[in-house]
Parts: C-alpha cells; structure tokens; sequence
C-alpha cells in the first residue's frame, strides 16, 4: 500500500461510528462515545469552515483529527496561555489524532494535521495548541507533532487521571492513569 492510496476528506456525521470504533480500540475503552463526539465536531465547525478531517482507505476509516477552531473550547489548569506567542482568542486546540496501527508511517497522521491547518488558518487561527500522549509507544506523539513544527511549552504529569477514575481506561495504566502531557503549540505563520 502506498500513501497515495489514501483519500482525505472533511470529517461529517456519517464518520461517527467508525471513529469511536477506532479511537476506543487505539485509545482505551471508554474513550470517546457519540455524544462526545458530537461535541468535538461541532467545535471545529466556523464560518462554514469545517476543521476536523478523515483518512480513508478503499472505504475503511484508517485516521482521524479533531480540531477545535479559535474560541470554541475553554482554558483549564492544563494549559499556560500565557507562555504562547498568540492569544487565546487565536488560538485553535488540536484534540485528537489516530491513526489505525498497520497505517502508521504513510504521513496519515501528518497529512491531517496539514490539512486541519489549512482549515484554521481560513477561521482566523494563528497557531494549534494541543496535548501530547508522551507515553504513547516510542513517544511517538510528541516525535511527529515535534516534526510538524510543534513546539514544547510544559509537560503535566498525571493529565488524563481524572478521565481515567471516570471510566477511561488508559491502554497503558488501566483505569488509574498516570500519564504524562506535552502541551505543544504550532504556530501557523512562523
């Protein structure tokens, strides 16, 4: 397979389904359910402008990013605004990227955060925020975020606990997650 043979497209309401499946399977159950899902959609969605994109191979979901475009999502103690080179009130929030395992190494994962920019920008973004899984295998999250230009502004450790004691159970920790965050920022015309 080559990467060519993937096809790229707007995230939509017809996706649903197959993300949860893969996000769950590549995340931890518990994950993400539809509800959530819809409420991660809908944050990516301005100006008519959708955010948020799907990989496709011969009519399978192999990946999936979810961006939040500027204003749509609020500040908590896991986030430091004030180490940014942009405000808030431009800034996006990258939520989640999955890729299905025997499609890691195509760019899949690169290509959607390329293509989610693109979509930001056109919103009025100057820069994407996000948290990276450190323990993800090899660091892997934080070695591509890093290759797309992101840079470390904090770790924080033990991000996705309260998730974990909720429900979520961690792939690595179970349901006491004690995993550690890279919040990273890209910063679109630098």
């Amino acid at each position: 397979m080559n990467k060519e043979d993937i096809a790229y497209k707007p995230l939509s309401a017809a996706d649903f389904a197959s993300i949860i499946t893969l996000a769950n399977h590549v995340h931890g159950a518990g994950y993400l359910n539809l509800e959530l899902l819809r409420q991660w959609f809908n944050r990516g969605l301005l100006a008519n402008v959708n955010a948020s994109y799907v990989a496709y191979h011969q009519q399978k979901l192999v990946g999936f990013r979810i961006s939040y475009s500027p204003k749509s999502w609020t500040i908590d103690k896991w986030y430091s605004p004030q180490l940014w080179d942009t405000k808030q009130s431009d800034t996006a929030y990258f939520k989640c990227n999955t890729v299905a395992e025997s499609y890691r190494g195509l760019g899949i994962g690169s290509q959607l955060l390329k293509l989610s920019i693109v979509a930001l920008k056109q919103q009025g973004a100057k820069g994407g925020v996000s948290h990276l899984w450190r323990q993800s295998p090899g660091n892997s999250a934080v070695k591509y975020f890093t290759k797309c230009g992101g840079q470390l502004i904090k770790l924080h450790p033990d991000k996705w606990r309260e998730d974990s004691l909720n429900g979520y159970e961690c792939t690595i920790c179970g349901f006491d997650c004690h995993c550690e965050a890279a919040e990273m920022i890209i910063y679109f015309d630098h």
